[in-house]
């Protein structure tokens, strides 16, 4: 047994190491350095810069080919565009050193100005034009680092000869808007699609698509981002090339939803304007596009103006001094340019907000493309005044960690975490034996055990993964809450009293009393697995959090929590667990409550400026009565919630614990009773508190972080970054209280599922005092969640409550069919529970791969799967003796 003055002497070394990590804050989101310059093309000692290069990354290499430039005049003193075939090579070393080499290699064109998508059959390269022609041909450019050479191949044509697009790659789509057909032409409005998840390039095939609501455009931006839900294709800015050389610049945006095959308006221009033509852009974080660069077509008029007036002068008598100041004005212009601007701004996907949030040490550099290399983003070449090119290569690091919490913060979360180490010890002088460690003795009161069910079932998902659900979409997710009200007098009325009646320890005891002991060990293992899998989300989720708002390391977050929850659970058992969870309620909903009310006295308008914002932007849709099982509609809410909660507050051991905790059956109702009733303020409160934050950050959008690679840390960043010094201390320890009321109620349940289902069950270790085997067992399962969050700390997810209700769905999905067949069907019996659980199983797999269901209704399959199956198959086989 773990000696309690040890671990009380580790929590002086826990509040130092966090102290120690505490460093100050960073204002900047971007640092920027250059790499080295463009190496000359063939025949030429100095490179002036590439406009329009094929760019992009192949087997981690850099590459630039094609594009063009004015090697020997400025335009304007008759200066010859030249277009090159050239295919330039940037090397990282190990030592991060960098070195151009020159492929022997030659692209099939002298061209620029098309497009290129890294892909794992080399750089995908389509479209441009060269000096006399558009084309419509496709290459992939491949580099073996192994040989250092460069092999062409061809790809699919494109379906009209193509110039001056804009484009991006979604997922495993490449989208094409607008663009030029043929040299001098027209703008024009055309969308293609290229699938490329096939691993054959030769089976690639273009596809025509619906186009945008707007004008047709060339020199247009795009890039690939979340719209909160899905991956969506970005459409900015441009300008429409008319048949009598009429040149309109647009300022709107539009994005389109590949899921839902549909153009979204953004802005039409008017209020809202995107003066990005021919600029660069790209993703950051979850949801924001960072423009870098881009022109608002002033100047450019400017210069078509003064040279309209010189062509009516040139045709004109006696104005040859007019002629000359016009000359002088457009030379003048030219030399003078200022460039294309160093601001960059950013884009908010969610709110449709832009910031200005930096400055880049240079002018900015249009006619190029800006590529993801590793973690940053590189903006090579370009051109930055009419007709002047630059050979620099800008990279762009992106830093994530910016700090906010101050020392008195980090006091009060170590102060936090000290008071529940000492709620452990506290009740460690209580736990005499299993029953006590396990079943509190059944001393609990009700209300107790109440709130302990609440804390359990509201975890870290909900203080932070609801507000950004809503903060990001809308209240679709609400009535998943509200089944909580339906499925209540179901668990009163079945389920209670057959563990009460049987009184057992876990609720896996009563399937072995039903069916037989493979069942229970099938149904208790699934439970330990699945909270394994549980712990490592919750354990996760805040880690995330504190790694944003503070710095320090993401993987010593979640030892530190991991440990002091471990440590408390180990010593005080579920008793330890029960009433440190009504302390964490109380935490949880007092700073949820405290956070909602300073978003409302912050904001102009208060409550009413909220609601407003919020409708406005279809904030509050809840009801979607669409008939689609695929999307977050009230029918899968129902239909999900049902039987998720059936399946949690049903069989999941943590549930079942609690009402094992109370002196009598009526209690344990209660406790029900008062989680349910609980979790309508609660949820109303945390779905709320994501649509404030939405009107928040429209309001603010300078406060918002653009860097976040998951929208789950956005309550969080605004407790961090907007509430005074202590404060935000007090409401990070209710993330961390959030988090640690479900570690704990997951760490003791699984050991006593594993204490009593199966060691205790088959005897093993007789000679081991049982109270030591549960701490040991308890370590056991702590330490797995705690290994089991340092994986997916290494995992790209995109939302933590997707990824639980998967879990929650795909793990134990079954057992509740498993559980209402042995408490509602006579003629169930164990082979043919078992039958349904292979069947339900193989279900679960299929739906998991080919989603023909949301992944809320995950849960529902698994649960009727396996009743229907084992109530069919049970008719095919006898009754065993213990059924």
């Amino acid at each position: 047994m773990v000696r309690i003055k040890k671990i009380k002497s580790l929590f002086p070394l826990l509040f130092l190491l966090v102290m120690s990590l505490c460093v100050s804050a960073s204002p900047d989101y971007f640092r920027f350095s250059s790499l080295p310059e463009l190496p000359p093309n063939t025949g030429y000692a100095i490179q002036p810069g590439l406009a329009g290069p094929y760019t992009g990354v192949d087997d981690d290499v850099l590459i630039v080919a094609g594009g063009a430039n004015f090697p020997d005049k400025v335009p304007w003193e008759g200066g010859a565009k030249v277009y090159y075939n050239e295919i330039f090579l940037l090397n990282k070393t190990e030592r991060n050193s960098y070195s151009w080499k020159k492929s022997e290699a030659k692209l099939p064109f002298t061209s620029g100005y098309g497009g290129a998508v890294s892909t794992p059959s080399g750089l995908f390269c389509f479209g441009g034009n060269t000096s006399k022609d558009v084309i419509s041909g496709s290459w992939f450019i491949s580099y073996s680092h192994e040989s250092g050479d460069v092999e062409i191949t061809r790809g699919p044509q494109l379906p009209v000869p193509l110039t001056n697009f804009a484009f991006a790659k979604v997922d495993n789509m490449i989208f094409v808007a607008g663009g030029i057909s043929e040299p001098g032409g027209t703008s024009k409005k055309l969308f293609l699609s290229l699938d490329i998840s096939n691993t054959n390039p030769a089976e690639w095939k273009w596809e025509s698509l619906p186009e945008w609501e707007g004008q047709p455009r060339a020199f247009a931006v795009a890039a690939a981002q979340s719209d909160g839900v899905t991956n969506c294709f970005y459409l900015f800015s441009g300008r429409n090339v008319k048949g009598n050389g009429e040149i309109e610049v647009l300022f709107d945006a539009h994005v389109y939803n590949p899921s839902l095959k549909q153009w979204t308006v953004v802005s039409e221009g008017k209020n809202h304007e995107f003066p990005v033509m021919a600029g660069t852009a790209f993703p950051v974080g979850a949801s924001t596009i960072v423009f870098a660069s881009g022109a608002n077509g002033d100047l450019m008029k400017k210069q078509m103006r003064i040279e309209e007036q010189i062509a009516q002068l040139q045709g004109m008598e006696n104005k040859d001094q007019e002629l000359e100041e016009m000359q002088k004005e457009l030379l003048d212009h030219l030399e003078n340019h200022p460039g294309f601007g160093n601001k960059i701004i950013s884009f908010n996907t969610l709110t449709y907000e832009t910031d200005e949030i930096a400055s880049l040490p240079k002018t900015g550099q249009v006619t190029t493309t800006a590529v993801q290399w590793g973690e940053d983003f590189i903006i090579p070449s370009g051109e930055i005044r009419p007709g002047i090119r630059t050979p620099e290569i800008l990279k762009v690091e992106v830093i994530k960690d910016t700090k906010h919490l101050k020392l008195l913060d980090i006091i009060v979360i170590a102060l936090y975490f000290l008071v529940l180490s000492w709620m452990g010890y506290f009740f460690s002088k209580r736990q005499k034996n299993t029953d006590d460690y396990f079943k509190g003795g059944g001393r609990i009161p009700w209300w107790a055990a109440g709130l302990s069910i609440f804390g359990t079932a509201l975890s870290a998902i909900t203080f932070m993964a609801i507000p950004a659900k809503t903060f990001a979409t809308d209240w679709s997710y609400f009535m998943l809450n509200m089944t909580i009200f339906l499925v209540a007098p179901v668990i009163i009325l079945l389920f209670i009293p057959f563990y009460r009646k049987l009184n057992v320890t876990t609720a896996y005891e009563f399937l072995e009393n039903r069916f037989n002991l493979t069942i229970r060990l099938i149904g208790s293992l699934s439970f330990i697995i699945y909270q394994v899998g549980r712990m490592g989300v919750v354990l996760f989720l805040p880690s995330i959090a504190l790694n944003v708002v503070t710095g320090i390391d993401i993987f010593l977050c979640i030892a530190l929590m991991g440990i002091v929850a471990l440590v408390y659970t180990m010593m005080g058992g579920i008793e330890a667990v029960i009433w440190t969870d009504v302390m964490q309620v109380i935490v949880l909903l007092g700073g949820a409550i405290l956070s909602l009310v300073l978003i409302i006295f912050k904001i102009d308008g208060g409550f009413g400026s909220i609601v407003n914002v919020a409708s406005e932007s279809h904030k509050f849709n809840v009801f979607d009565l669409t008939l689609s099982l695929k999307q977050p509609t009230v029918w899968v809410m129902l239909l999900g919630g049902i039987f998720a909660n059936i399946t949690t507050y049903g069989t999941d051991q943590t549930m079942v614990q609690r009402y094992l905790t109370t002196k009598t059956q009526k209690e344990a109702n209660r406790s029900v009773w008062t989680n349910a009733i609980l979790t309508i303020p609660a949820t109303i409160i945390f779905f709320f508190a994501g649509t404030a934050l939405f009107a928040f950050y429209k309001s603010f959008p300078g406060e918002l972080n653009p860097t976040f690679s998951n929208n789950d840390a956005i309550f969080p960043w605004y407790i961090a970054s907007q509430l005074p010094v202590g404060i935000s201390g007090l409401l990070i320890a209710a993330i961390f209280a959030a988090a640690m009321s479900s570690l704990s109620s997951s760490m003791n349940s699984a050991a006593t599922a594993y204490s009593t289902d199966i060691h205790f069950r088959f005897g093993w270790s007789k000679n081991t005092y049982p109270l030591k085997l549960a701490r040991i067992a308890t370590f056991v399962v702590g330490i797995s969640g705690t290994l089991f969050a340092f994986m997916m700390a290494t995992m790209d997810i995109q939302s933590l409550w997707d990824e639980f209700q998967k879990v929650l769905g795909l793990v134990i999905g079954s057992l509740g069919g498993v559980f209402l067949l042995g408490i509602l069907s006579k003629k169930a019996n164990s082979n043919g529970v078992l039958v349904g659980i292979i069947i339900s199983v193989i279900i679960q797999i299929f739906v998991a791969t080919y989603q023909p269901v949301h992944l809320i209704v995950y849960s529902a399959t698994g649960v009727i799967s396996c009743f229907v199956a084992g109530w069919l198959a049970s008719l095919f086989f006898r009754k065993n003796s213990t059924d």
